[in-house]
């Protein structure tokens, strides 16, 4: 059977998206994607797999810059097929059992205490889909009731982060606006003899957990419950010396059923109530009340809460409230990554990041400053959907789909490593001004440079060169090599002529800018910092550098994305 070029270019096509998505094509998987497109081609898979393996083979051949300029040809295609994947998957990715359209209202619920990251990105999105999806309300849902952590200064860089993702909210609320309202649930709760007041250390309340055996407390009077209640209201204890605990079961197989604490005492001052309260609610008696009180009818939350999920409806139920229906997801798990509040903490302290905001992390502010787009971080959410399955992916998934995303508006330009200065004569008069393009086929100008007849080229391309060679400097003219020694290279103009099978980067000595890039990989190795998780390469760029902005993205070529972090010190991020 002859496999014909319309095949052949499909095949091709296939195996670009294929390796773009994920570093390398499979012949595996592009074969299967053809046979979709094509399935009367299964009455001859072995013509199909020798066709299959050359075209994989020479897809996986090119470098990153020389792929993402093959896959330019197909943009069109790309955009096209992906906007029929979302419109196919979005409702049924997003669809929640039990919710209604038009009486559908959720909320994201963060708390102030650190920096958004991007788990807390997929929930957002997820939530802000769903609303949309069901003709709904968000509300953005401060859960600030522990005052030791919590600080304006996270309020604003959440609100920041959320504006930045694009996500809007159909009101706010802060969980310390509402301690009274908690106050008399808990108030309820001693009176029906649903909880007790506990002065045993947190020591003694753990093994007792563990144990699934209860404290005297847990026999006392509702009247002499009331009494303690009180003296914690009125400020008669000391910090951490009484808890009001849930009245459950201590040999509940869910451990979170076993008396779980609903308010202990904080003498900190909070940054939104001052010294107003010093009794602060736990998660487990705030989030369902507030929910069922503010009228939430639909909650979605990542699948570490599910064994809470039975202590959630406890309490309403014990207290008489609405229930909202709760939705679990899957985290978003980034290898060698991590987003623990206490260790990234500790690498702060220890100077081994610059802060929350630090390109290696997967914190907003992070994903921010390294040049990640919103459109990006969403589209890797509806990769996964609603689903509950664990699933860990890596930075380079995120990245492929941020680079796509960059290509079209990225300008070109060259960076030098290690440089070797080339000398070259013979230039022809008009041959000594270079007007080169910003980006390979948009419209994004140029850059014009007179040029020196000394050039700056990288030393391992000078190494792959000898005499006698001719050789093209990149998009300008071919020149042959005369000599090379410790002090450079000579060289004159070649005239006439095909271009040089050799195409070297360069910078026009003259018209050059030192620079600094910095390249990311995994923050982690293992469980462990990796201390080469960012490198810097010192080198030269070109003088277009003057005209471009802090925050703006460049393609060098040959060697990637990169982000202009600062200006002033002329610092470029890998992206």
């Amino acid at each position: 059977m002859e496999i014909s070029e319309e095949i052949k270019s499909e095949i091709r096509r296939m195996a670009v998206r294929n390796a773009l998505d994920y570093g390398k094509a499979e012949p595996g998987v592009v074969l299967n994607r053809v046979l979709s497109r094509f399935p009367e081609l299964r009455g001859d898979i072995n013509a199909l797999s020798k066709a299959v393996l050359p075209i994989v083979d020479s897809i996986n051949s090119l470098g990153r810059q020389e792929l993402e300029t093959e896959a330019g040809r197909y943009s069109a295609d790309f955009a096209a097929e992906k906007a029929r994947k979302l419109e196919r998957t979005a409702k049924p990715n997003f669809a929640l059992d039990g919710a209604v359209n038009g009486a559908f209202a959720t909320r994201f619920p963060p708390a102030p205490n650190g920096y958004m990251h991007i788990g807390h990105a997929k929930v957002a999105f997820i939530e802000s889909i769903s609303a949309q999806a069901y003709s709904g309300t968000m509300a953005l849902y401060f859960d600030d009731t522990n005052p030791e952590k919590d600080r304006q200064e996270f309020v604003d860089e959440i609100k920041k982060g959320l504006e930045w993702l694009g996500i809007s909210f159909d009101s706010e609320y802060y969980a310390s606006d509402n301690l009274q309202l908690l106050y008399r649930c808990a108030g309820k709760l001693i009176s029906d003899g649903n909880a007790y007041v506990c002065s045993c250390t947190g020591e003694e309340v753990k093994k007792g957990r563990i144990a699934g055996k209860g404290c005297d407390h847990k026999a006392q009077e509702t009247q002499r419950n009331m009494e303690l209640w009180d003296d914690m209201l009125g400020g008669k204890f000391e910090e951490n010396g009484a808890i009001l605990r849930l009245n459950s079961d201590m040999n509940a197989d869910n451990t979170t059923l076993r008396d779980p604490t609903l308010f202990r005492i904080k003498k900190t001052t909070h940054y939104r109530q001052g010294d107003k309260y010093s009794v602060w609610p736990t998660y487990d008696i705030n989030t369902p009340v507030i929910d069922s009180t503010k009228g939430i009818t639909d909650v979605i939350r990542s699948k570490e809460f599910e064994l809470r999920d039975e202590l959630y409806f406890r309490v309403l139920n014990l207290l008489g409230m609405r229930k909202p229906r709760i939705h679990s997801v899957a985290r978003l798990e980034i290898k060698g990554n991590i987003t623990s509040k206490r260790r990234l903490n500790e690498l702060i302290a220890r100077k081994l990041i610059w802060g929350y905001d630090d390109p290696r992390l997967v914190t907003i502010a992070g994903l921010r400053r390294r040049g990640i787009l919103p459109e990006a971080i969403k589209n890797l959410v509806l990769k996964f959907g609603l689903s509950k399955a664990e699933r860990e992916t890596d930075m380079g998934e995120l990245l492929a789909e941020n680079r796509r995303l960059i290509d079209g508006t990225a300008k070109r330009l060259f960076f030098i490593a290690n440089p070797v200065r080339i000398s070259v004569t013979g230039i022809p008069t008009d041959k000594l001004t270079a007007r080169m393009r910003l980006h390979p086929k948009n419209e994004l100008g140029f850059r014009e440079y007179s040029l020196s007849g000394t050039f700056l080229i990288s030393a391992p391309e000078a190494g792959s060169i000898s005499e006698g060679d001719i050789v093209q400097l990149k998009t300008l003219f071919n020149i042959t090599i005369d000599s090379k020694g410790e002090s450079g290279i000579e060289a004159h103009y070649a005239s006439g002529g095909s271009p040089g099978p050799v195409k070297l980067a360069w910078i026009d000595a003259e018209n050059s800018r030192q620079a600094h890039l910095y390249t990311i990989g995994d923050l982690l190795e293992g469980e462990e910092f990796n201390a080469e998780s960012m490198i810097q390469t010192d080198g030269f760029i070109e003088a277009y550098v003057d005209y471009l902005n802090r925050g703006d993205v460049v393609q060098f070529e040959k060697v990637g994305f990169f982000k202009l972090d600062d200006k002033t010190g002329m610092r470029f991020i890998s992206m």
